[in-house]
């Protein structure tokens, strides 16, 4: 089992890794809206869904993967009315891969975040 570590996306904010690689296999942890310096992006939900995608972008690569390796996604929404929002930027992430995914919405996020996605995905 190897940590994933790239400066960038941000570090965590606990203590566990961005991603640990198993074998052939990346476990992202939850992406939030963080900046690679470790602010928050308060945008809306698109905005936040953008940062999150982009940061498990650049843990995927550094692990020796990427969004087209995705096998499964799990998405967070503190607001299940944000769905139609950050699924139109999902989809223009993956670029017509399509991998499982569950979408649940939840209580409340991390730092007041509207959306946490964390990932498997196959590496090199």
């Amino acid at each position: 089992m190897t940590p994933v570590a790239t400066s960038k996306a941000p570090a965590a904010i606990g203590p566990y890794a961005q991603a640990v690689k198993v074998g052939a296999m990346v476990y992202t942890s939850g992406q939030i809206a963080l900046k690679p310096d470790g602010t928050m992006n308060d945008g809306d939900v698109t905005e936040q869904t953008r940062q999150v995608l982009t940061n498990l972008r650049h843990v995927l690569e550094e692990a020796g993967s990427g969004m087209d390796k995705i096998v499964k996604t799990t998405v967070f929404l503190a607001d299940m009315n944000d769905f139609a929002a950050m699924n139109t930027v999902y989809e223009s992430f993956m670029d017509g891969h399509r991998p499982a995914r569950s979408t649940v919405e939840v209580a409340r996020l991390p730092k007041e975040a509207k959306v946490e996605i964390e990932c498997i995905a196959l590496a090199d």
